[in-house]
């Protein structure tokens, strides 16, 4: 599903125009990335909870040459933790 997809989907179902919620979708999306970069938490109760992580410096290899040592440095993921509610309703058709 694209964001698209989903305005379309939102615009039937509410009467809204498709603008106006495409510019919706946007600015949510803005707004969770600009609270991410801040540290924060985001949280939709069961739906799931994005949050930041840093991954320690490591050392790598290039397989080609095992002796070359590369050293990767840390660096910030993001990472999501499915909800109850989603989470039930995913693996239930596992």
């Amino acid at each position: 599903m694209t964001k698209r997809d989903l305005a379309l989907r939102i615009s039937r179902e509410t009467g809204m125009v498709q603008h106006d919620v495409l510019t919706v979708i946007q600015k949510t999306l803005d707004y969770m990335v600009e609270a991410l970069a801040a540290g924060q938490n985001i949280e939709f109760r069961n739906f799931g909870v994005f949050s930041i992580q840093v991954r320690k410096a490591r050392i790598g290899r290039n397989p080609k040459k095992t002796s070359q040592v590369v050293t990767i440095p840390s660096r910030k993921v993001v990472k999501f933790k499915m909800g109850r509610i989603m989470k039930s309703r995913v693996m239930k058709n596992v």
